[in-house]
């Protein structure tokens, strides 16, 4: 079953992520409701990082590159430990679903 927005049933795949992307930000606090998280403003951070990297990539950045791209745009925060606070279940993954992106491919960047 998919994520309903406005009356609208939005596919998605076995694992929960939306086959299309969709940006808009009424779709994250549902899908952030059905992963259990309550959004702080560092959650916005790091959904508006990855939709950024996906529309300039076309896909969302490895679990490495993103701790590099994320201190690097905001140094003086370990990005690693954050992360897993804001997205305990693999921080990429898991903020790429909450951002209403597709799932992300690949092995994890190696």
């Amino acid at each position: 079953m998919g994520y309903v927005l406005n009356g609208e049933e939005l596919e998605v795949d076995d694992d929960g992520f939306l086959l299309e992307a969709n940006f808009s930000d009424e779709i994250v606090p549902v899908i952030a409701e059905a992963e259990g998280l309550t959004l702080t403003d560092d959650h916005w951070l790091v959904i508006n990082f990855m939709r950024d990297k996906y529309r300039e990539d076309g896909q969302t950045p490895n679990f490495r590159n993103m701790l590099a791209e994320m201190d690097e745009l905001h140094p003086g925060t370990d990005w690693k430990k954050k992360l897993y606070e804001l997205f305990p279940l693999q921080p990429n993954r898991q903020s790429a679903k909450v951002a209403g992106l597709p799932k992300p491919f690949g092995k994890g960047g190696y």
